[in-house]
């Protein structure tokens, strides 16, 4: 029996686009959306912010000199909120600690979830087993009555090799039917 739901934040419930994050870095710098993208992605600065290896002033300033970003540090905060906007009753998300309070206020929705299980927050990404590790033990529940969705297939496989109902995320139908096949009910009769 299900008795913790765990969701996937970006793509999931919130629509991202790293692709409108650049346009909006590259208004800001001298690089086009291609080379920002490149320099971005290129580099392992956002992937030890969400690891929480970074704070938010170290990022804003080694990642401003990467791109050459001509913008103030709070200005830069509401920016990055167009690069990943990662994101999960329990969420589990890659995220960081200048997009996740961001989301929060502009996205009533995440006011439903009991608690977060952030990568900043636990110290890993997915799909690192300590971040589900970290979700199992604020659910209080074995894996089997945990139930996760996701959008991305190997995050979901290593979810479901550690013993949790898991499913890739494709819609809201497809949603539904997985919720309903593990007897979980959302409405009331």
């Amino acid at each position: 029996m299900i008795k913790a739901v765990f969701f996937d934040l970006g793509q999931v419930l919130i629509p991202f686009s790293l692709e409108r994050g650049f346009a909006a870095l590259a208004a800001r710098c001298g690089w086009s959306v291609e080379e920002v993208a490149a320099r971005a992605l290129g580099s392992d600065l956002p992937l030890r912010f969400e690891e929480g290896l970074l704070d938010p002033h170290d990022f804003y300033r080694r990642f401003s000199a990467l791109l050459g970003l001509q913008v103030d540090y709070p200005e830069f905060c509401d920016l990055l909120a167009g690069l990943r906007r990662n994101y999960c009753l329990l969420l589990v998300s890659n995220t960081n600690a200048i997009h996740f309070p961001w989301l929060r206020a502009r996205y009533p929705l995440l006011g439903h979830f009991h608690d977060y299980v952030l990568s900043y927050q636990v110290g890993a990404l997915k799909p690192a087993p300590e971040i589900y590790q970290a979700a199992l033990a604020r659910a209080a529940c074995p894996p089997q009555e945990c139930f996760y969705i996701d959008d991305i297939p190997a995050y979901v496989e290593v979810a479901q090799g550690l013993g949790l109902e898991a499913a890739v995320f494709r819609g809201a139908e497809q949603l539904e039917e997985e919720l309903r096949a593990r007897g979980v009910r959302w409405q009331e009769d």
